[in-house]
């Protein structure tokens, strides 16, 4: 009986052994572009934060994402406006945001999400190097909420095979350079 037992066993790896490819034996990777996470941001709507009616932070323009970080994170670019009460309303300043973020996958909506973004820069030509802590603050908290919002990639039901199989089997995400990927696996 024992003998029957590993003989079935041996079998089952064979078989499932094509399935395992550069991943770990019977995990299956599913891999997206920097490119396709623009295309995905490219269609969100702008957003926007007001402080108090007193200053009203905007990302009229998706941020620009990219993946060659070291760290594992994606990196982010961006503009923002900000636009600052008054009488007369001084003219809308435009700074400029750098930082990077993690990556998460959400099993409800079957989305990824960049989150816990960190500020590494908030620059402005009209204001100087270095803007105000408040406005990096603001900025700070405009992209999370953006990007808690906006996802950076959606598993389509009606995608290719993989993508639909990793809408049930997602076992974990990580970013690599120039890509992102989602390692499957049904145990």
């Amino acid at each position: 009986m024992a003998v029957l037992a590993r003989i079935a066993l041996f079998g089952c790896a064979l078989l499932a052994w094509p399935l395992a490819g550069a991943a770990g034996f019977l995990e299956k990777e599913v891999v997206f572009s920097e490119a396709e996470i623009q295309a995905s941001l490219a269609k969100a709507k702008p957003q926007q934060i007001s402080y108090g009616g007193l200053i009203t932070v905007a990302l009229n323009e998706p941020p620009r994402i990219s993946l060659d970080s070291p760290d594992g994170r994606a990196g982010i670019a961006t503009s923002l406006d900000v636009d600052v009460q008054g009488n007369p309303p001084p003219p809308t300043i435009r700074i400029d945001v750098a930082g990077r973020s993690g990556i998460r996958y959400d099993d409800r909506s079957k989305a990824f999400f960049l989150e816990k973004p960190v500020i590494d820069s908030v620059t402005s030509p009209t204001l100087g190097k270095e803007v105000s802590p408040a406005v990096r603050i603001a900025a700070a908290q405009l992209l999370a909420s953006y990007f808690k919002t906006k996802p950076v990639y959606v598993l389509r039901e009606d995608g290719p095979p993989q993508e639909a199989m990793a809408r049930w089997l997602l076992k974990s995400v990580r970013i690599e350079p120039g890509r992102v990927v989602a390692v499957l696996s049904p145990i």
